[in-house]
């Protein structure tokens, strides 16, 4: 199915898991978000990841096949932290974890930021802050971002309550952030509702005898 037909899904509650799921079956066909260059683009956006003059600037200044490279470096990505969550989701991280993150670590070591004083808004308690920024200097840092949350995700988040959604053909993955930790849908409004219609006419079914 045409990613442009669908919007994004964001439904993990952590951003890295949300850039895991951006490959997903959310009616009946596979949608990929970044299958290529402009799919990326427009998922970064959806993801609110990276601004909108940035996104505009990157569209202007590298050519498709540029855009297309950094996605398929983005898929690939994708699948290899994929293998990496599936094989620990369930259990607290430990120090051992940290090897296999080692691809991880090179390429956040590529990252070119810097710490900058910036004028603080209306609302703020002073007038000037201090923010980092990113130098935007090619289509591959595109990929920084995204490397951040996924850096984040295993830096910050309780591994113990990563889960899988539950609905038989779902791929996608998640945070329990609620206060039992008993979530076991991507959402109650897909797969969710599915299980309670199948669990509705399986007591049709058993009631028809």
């Amino acid at each position: 199915m045409d990613y442009r037909l669908i919007p994004a899904m964001f439904v993990a509650d952590a951003p890295g898991l949300d850039f895991l799921n951006s490959v997903a079956t959310p009616v009946d066909e596979p949608v990929d978000w970044i299958s290529d260059g402009e799919g990326l683009l427009g998922w970064l956006e959806q993801a609110g990841m990276i601004p909108g003059d940035v996104l505009a600037a990157m569209r202007a200044q590298s050519t498709p096949a540029e855009l297309d490279e950094v996605a398929a470096k983005a898929r690939s990505l994708r699948e290899w932290f994929r293998g990496y969550v599936q094989k620990r989701k369930g259990r607290a991280l430990a120090v051992k974890d940290l090897r296999e993150l080692e691809p991880l670590n090179q390429l956040l070591a590529r990252d070119e930021q810097h710490g900058q004083i910036v004028a603080n808004g209306p609302d703020g308690a002073t007038a000037l802050t201090f923010r980092m920024t990113r130098k935007w200097q090619s289509a591959e840092s595109l990929l920084m971002p995204i490397a951040e949350a996924l850096a984040r995700l295993v830096s910050e988040e309780d591994f113990t309550h990563v889960k899988a959604c539950e609905g038989p053909k779902c791929t996608l993955l998640f945070a329990d952030h609620t206060r039992g930790h008993a979530r076991r849908w991507c959402s109650m409004a897909v797969c969710g509702n599915r299980a309670k219609v199948a669990a509705h006419r399986a007591r049709l079914k058993e009631a028809k005898g």
